[in-house]
Order: structure tokens, then C-alpha cells, then sequence
């Protein structure tokens, strides 16, 4: 209690500082660059006094650090409501990086499918799915059906031609975001999920987990694919996303009873991108 309490009066100094800070020298300023570096430096040292307190480690970004968890979602809604519906804007503008992505991980894919105690190949579901990028080069020429979901409308719109001829094999297109997401029960093989933990809060993304835990079959697995901290946490206000850093994801994946039972760094990323991971669940 006493540990609770002492992270409330630093949350709130905090937060009555840098009200004070944003008034009295930043919105009154003629620099915009003196304000983003004040607002950069001050957050990452409200998260780094967070991570030394045990009590709020695991939930460090929740809805108190980041102002609400509804804005939070919001601003990424925002953010994509800009991004084009093609490869270049599922790629961030990093299109180069798409062979060297697939390859990898339709490599990783087929050590967990196909044979005795591993995956099946008849159903799987793609999670944050976009235009179906990871469905037509990855899922597709292994799975017999593949289900898909995004949040966003026009994305899963642009899916239905740029899959391709393999279309017809798509059942399911779910339009909803992922923290409001039930995979229905015991129906897929594998789940992929790329590039889209970091859109959850922590405990949302705990929360998911365990349902797609509880929508595969038997020897299902669930693989994340995503960038991974070098340290801590940080938070990109630009999509309103977070990147963790190995450790705090696994925490989050033993709090969901799931285990690594895989784990590969994707190769051939450029040294000045944030390290991209493979992990496989259980």
C-alpha cells in the first residue's frame, strides 16, 4: 500500500509539473522543437521512475500514464484513418523490407506446421490483417482457409482484390479492433499476429492472448511478429502504439499461461530500425 501511495504522489507531480511545464514554456514559445524535446525527455523519465516501482512494472502503460485508454485507442484510430491502403502504407514506407519480411517468415511458419505434435495447415487467422499482405504471402499457400481482422474498414475493402486469385480460400473478414476481439473457440491452427501488440495496452493485450489461446485446436499456435525494445518501454504518440522490450513481453505472454516455445530475430533489418522479433506460443 504504502509503495501504491508513493507511486500516486509521483504521478501526480508528474502530471502537475508538466501541465505547468506545457503552459508556462512550451505553448507560449516560439520553439516547437524546444517544446517536442521537453515533452520527450519528460516522458521517458516518468516511465523510468515507473519501472522501478514492482508494483506497476507489468502495467506500466495503462490508462493513467497515457491519459485514457479511449484516447489512446482513438489516436491510433486517427492515424490509420491516413494510411493509404497499400503495400507501401502497410510497410510504414519501408516496401524494400517486405521480400526480406515475407521470406522470413514463411520460413518460421513451416517449422511449426505440418508434421506430428505441430500445427495443422486448414485454418488460420490473421490478426491486425491490414490489406491482407501477411494472408497472400505468408498464410495462403500454407493454409487450406484463412480468417481475417482489422479495425479498419477500408483496408479489409482493398483485401478482398489485392489477396489475389486465393481469395475465394478468405471465409471470414471480422471488421473490429483486436482489444474488442473474441477469436471464435478451438477453430484455427495458428494465429498471426504482426505488428499490431504494440496498439494494445498491457492489459489488453494479456486479456487477448488468452482468447486466442482459447480459439486454437489442438497443437494450435499462436506466433506474435513484432518490434522489440532494446530497453524499457517507448511510446510513439505518432500511431499511438508501444514498443517493449523483450522481457515485458514476456511477462505479458507467461501472465496470459501461454510459453515462448519458439523465437527468432528477423535478419536483414537495417541497423537503425528497431529489432523485429518471431515468437511462437504455446
Amino acid at each position: 500500500m504504502e509503495e501504491k501511495v508513493e507511486w500516486k504522489k509521483a504521478h501526480y507531480a508528474f502530471k502537475s509539473r508538466w501541465d505547468r511545464t506545457d503552459d508556462d514554456m512550451c505553448r507560449h514559445s516560439m520553439s516547437f522543437f524546444l517544446h517536442k524535446t521537453i515533452r520527450s525527455d519528460f516522458f521517458s523519465s516518468y516511465l523510468f521512475l515507473l519501472e522501478q516501482l514492482p508494483l506497476v512494472k507489468l502495467f506500466a502503460l495503462t490508462s493513467e500514464v497515457i491519459n485514457g485508454e479511449m484516447q489512446f485507442y482513438s489516436r491510433a484510430r486517427r492515424f490509420y484513418e491516413e494510411v493509404p491502403a497499400t503495400e507501401e502504407g502497410m510497410m510504414g514506407d519501408f516496401l524494400e523490407l517486405n521480400s526480406i519480411d515475407v521470406e522470413a517468415s514463411s520460413v518460421f511458419l513451416r517449422k511449426l506446421v505440418g508434421g506430428p505434435g505441430k500445427a495443422d495447415t486448414k485454418y488460420a487467422l490473421d490478426c491486425g490483417c491490414g490489406i491482407g499482405r501477411v494472408t497472400r504471402y505468408v498464410l495462403l499457400p500454407v493454409f487450406s482457409c484463412v480468417d481475417v481482422v482489422d479495425m479498419m474498414d477500408n483496408f479489409l475493402f482493398e483485401a478482398l482484390s489485392y489477396i489475389g486469385k486465393d481469395v475465394t480460400k478468405v471465409k471470414d473478414y471480422f471488421c473490429v479492433a483486436l482489444q474488442d476481439f473474441t477469436p471464435p473457440i478451438k477453430k484455427y491452427d495458428v494465429i498471426w499476429i504482426q505488428w499490431v501488440t504494440g496498439h494494445l495496452t498491457d492489459k489488453d493485450l494479456v486479456e487477448f492472448l488468452i482468447r486466442c489461446k482459447c480459439g486454437l485446436k489442438d497443437d494450435g499456435v499462436i506466433i506474435i511478429k513484432d518490434n522489440i525494445g532494446r530497453q524499457g518501454c517507448i511510446l510513439d504518440q505518432t500511431d499511438s502504439s508501444v514498443i517493449r522490450e523483450i522481457e515485458i513481453l514476456r511477462k505479458i505472454i507467461a501472465k496470459a499461461d501461454l510459453e515462448i516455445i519458439c523465437a527468432e530475430k528477423q535478419l536483414n533489418i537495417p541497423e537503425q530500425l528497431v529489432p523485429v522479433w518471431m515468437l511462437a506460443l504455446k
